[in-house]
């Protein structure tokens, strides 16, 4: 593609009040900015607030699972309809992307998301993606869209995702913002506060979880506020929020990338050390270097592939279930993931 990607993603709580309404002036203030910044990048927003928007209209909501699907349903086209009147003042149409698991997990769905999405950027189309929260299955959701905005970034190639936050960035202990991070490790969670937003489903810890899955595959990757005059574009010139330093661009091919793009889900595969050393050598995993399989994983899945202090090295396309792989785990000569199949980060 002739423009870099960029994946920008918008938090609940930032967009909305407690109550579910949707701040008009922030969603203005955003188009104007995009607007903008699409004459140089393929845009993907990410939108959080449907949930919110809709959960007024639920007699006595107590956010369980059904009403959380209604509420989506319901603030879906609200959302949407804001984004397009917005929009529209620039020229910009934004077209509805709702989005699955599956369109992640299966490569066929997942070229045929990307061509949808070339197709959108070939005509000054601005997709706003959500979860499709009416259909997704309990066990296959998305954990946020921290979560999907990663995803994104990653299987489309981005150059940069921004992660829009109410906090403003990574806070210190002082609650300042932390403008430049080096690696995501034990210094820099020690100052995450584990409580999330009344409106949101995520929280400090999923942002940086999926910013260090990002930054392992050569994303910039700002967490910031919608704060000043242009804070987008001060976000990518790494003057406001907290700019995550990247590491060196991923020489990862389409199909690397698309498994990497999969690689948060539900199941895990626990290696030792002697197994994490021959990955390192692009060897297979065999069974015999498993202490676990975690999760109800099936073939074929992606899975991630975590070390003996539970650190994740990557992620491996499966070929046994984790059933099989736990009877099988001191059987030698036995190939849980081919080395085709895996991509360290």
């Amino acid at each position: 593609m002739s423009r870099k990607v960029l994946v920008v993603k918008l938090g609940t709580a930032l967009i909305s009040n407690a109550e579910g309404n949707i701040d008009a002036n922030i969603i203005k203030k955003v188009a104007d900015e995009i607007a903008q910044l699409m004459k140089d990048y393929h845009i993907v927003l990410v939108s959080s607030g449907a949930v919110g928007s809709g959960k007024k209209f639920l007699n006595h909501y107590k956010g369980t699972l059904s009403e959380r699907k209604a509420a989506a349903a319901v603030g879906n086209p609200i959302l949407i309809q804001l984004y397009h009147q917005q929009f529209q003042r620039h020229g910009i149409t934004v077209a509805q992307a709702l989005c699955e698991r599956v369109h992640f997990s299966n490569r066929k769905q997942f070229l045929q998301l990307k061509q949808t999405f070339a197709t959108f950027w070939e005509n000054n189309i601005l997709p706003v993606v959500n979860e499709n929260d009416l259909v997704s299955d309990v066990e296959l959701k998305f954990s946020d869209n921290d979560e999907l905005a990663t995803l994104i970034a990653i299987g489309f190639d981005a150059s940069s995702l921004i992660l829009c936050t109410s906090a403003g960035g990574l806070l210190d202990n002082e609650g300042r913002v932390i403008p430049l991070i080096d690696k995501v490790d034990a210094s820099v969670l020690q100052y995450v506060k584990t409580e999330k937003s009344a409106a949101g489903l995520g929280g400090m810890i999923s942002k940086l979880t999926f910013t260090r899955l990002a930054v392992s595959l050569g994303i910039n990757v700002v967490i910031c506020g919608l704060k000043g005059e242009r804070p987008l574009t001060a976000a990518l010139e790494k003057k406001n929020g907290s700019y995550f330093v990247p590491k060196k661009k991923s020489n990862l091919h389409a199909r690397q990338k698309w498994l990497a793009s999969g690689s948060v889900t539900l199941g895990a595969i626990h290696i030792d050390k002697g197994a994490a050393k021959a990955l390192q050598s692009r060897k297979s995993l065999l069974t015999v270097g498993i202490r676990q399989a975690e999760g109800k994983f099936i073939t074929g899945e992606v899975v991630q592939l975590t070390d003996e202090e539970g650190v994740i090295l990557g992620v491996a396309k499966t070929r046994l279930d984790a059933q099989t792989i736990n009877r099988k785990l001191k059987e030698r000569n036995m190939i849980a993931a081919h080395a085709d199949d895996i991509v360290l980060f």
